[in-house]
């Protein structure tokens, strides 16, 4: 009968960790004039760990896929990120590769609907392959239309600096526009 109940305890348990997992996780879609970019993260907007996945793609310049890891500290209103990323780069003018890159952001609410926020990621010739560095930085405003909906807007500036003869591939360099639920 005891190990009945423990096994009881231990689905419960489960089922309850599960289902807040589920309710933390977040899906995002963006798209620029010449860029995409789609995402899914896992306590994004929770203070503690965070983990995140991407793909980036430009027709001009090649794609990018990553998978990230995070900790997210909460300071007053603001939410700040520091953590890093380990991604696969296949530029289109270019060697594939990888990198590992670190870098943080800050959400800070400006009300119940409104969001200011920004992210920067480094990685240095020393921290990858196939290119001389990897820059990723982004900054926008992000409105909740309902509860478990966004839209947002922003500006995006993904590179990949050329090595050994190669030109850069710059995957993203301007506005987009974008959606999460």
């Amino acid at each position: 009968m005891r190990i009945f109940r423990f096994k009881t305890a231990l689905l419960l348990a489960t089922l309850s960790t599960t289902a807040n997992v589920n309710a933390a996780v977040n899906l995002h879609a963006e798209a620029g004039e010449k860029f995409t970019d789609l995402s899914a993260s896992f306590g994004a907007n929770d203070p503690g760990l965070t983990f995140n996945g991407n793909w980036g793609h430009s027709d001009d310049d090649g794609d990018v896929a990553g998978l990230g890891m995070g900790f997210n500290l909460p300071l007053g209103p603001v939410l700040f990120t520091v953590g890093g990323k380990a991604l696969y780069l296949n530029p289109k003018d270019g060697d594939e590769g990888y990198a590992v890159a670190v870098g943080g952001g800050a959400q800070v609410p400006l009300g119940d609907f409104i969001t200011v926020f920004g992210d920067y990621y480094y990685s240095p010739d020393s921290l990858s392959s196939g290119v001389e560095d990897y820059v990723k930085a982004n900054a926008g405003v992000r409105l909740k239309v309902i509860k478990s909906m966004n839209i947002e807007a922003g500006y995006r500036y993904i590179d990949m600096a050329g090595k050994n003869g190669h030109r850069d591939n710059t995957l993203a360099d301007g506005a987009y526009a974008g959606f999460s639920f």
